[in-house]
């Protein structure tokens, strides 16, 4: 029954389109409360919310204008950026996260090295994004299908439907902007994301 499960999640995921990247990454064994799962789903939204809203000041602050009010407010927002950033560095050194790995995820669950898992059963994915560090993403997952040799699908766990739906526009967000980038830098369009390859 299991297997069945396993096998209908990966197709679920393979179906949708993927973030790929190589974010910080660590993965630990996790045996939720109920009090737990509530307490995650809520980080998570918050978490959530703030990339997007990082995401979207950045691309609206990508276009070139020649107003001098534009331009302004252009300079100050690039002061800003420094000055999270340099908050960030403080709140979360460098040296403090974990190692950088690759990674394949949506509102499904993830593709990871299986090198990374040291258990089966329940686990925690904890993801930093470069946009704000010090807030990782913490998603409860458990082991599914082996890919190929080297990696292994993770399905998330008891993910409230906020929380999938926030993963969804993460997602597609950034597969929108890497078109957007390759149509403007004139490479084809076959952006990656847009289908886990195997």
């Amino acid at each position: 029954m299991q297997s069945t499960l396993d096998e209908e999640k990966w197709q679920a995921f393979s179906e949708r389109v993927t973030w790929q990247g190589h974010p910080h990454l660590a993965i630990e064994p996790f045996e939720p409360t109920p009090d737990d799962v509530a307490r995650l789903n809520e980080r998570n939204l918050h978490v959530l919310r703030t990339l997007a809203s990082l995401d979207e000041r950045r691309v609206e602050n990508a276009g070139d204008d020649d107003n001098p009010v534009m331009q302004e407010l252009q300079r100050m927002d690039s002061k800003l950026n420094v000055l999270l950033d340099i908050v960030d560095r403080l709140l979360l050194p460098a040296t403090l996260l974990p190692p950088r790995q690759p990674v394949s995820f949506n509102a499904v669950g993830l593709v990871v090295p299986a090198s990374l898992l040291s258990s089966d059963g329940h686990l925690l994915v904890r993801m930093h994004f470069e946009a704000c560090r010090a807030l990782p993403l913490e998603l409860p997952v458990q082991r599914g299908k082996a890919i190929g040799n080297d990696n292994v699908f993770l399905c998330f766990r008891e993910l409230s439907e906020t929380v999938e739906d926030g993963l969804e526009r993460f997602v597609f967000c950034h597969h929108r902007r890497k078109v957007a980038e390759a149509r403007l830098s004139g490479v084809p369009e076959n952006v990656p994301g847009h289908k886990h390859r195997v």
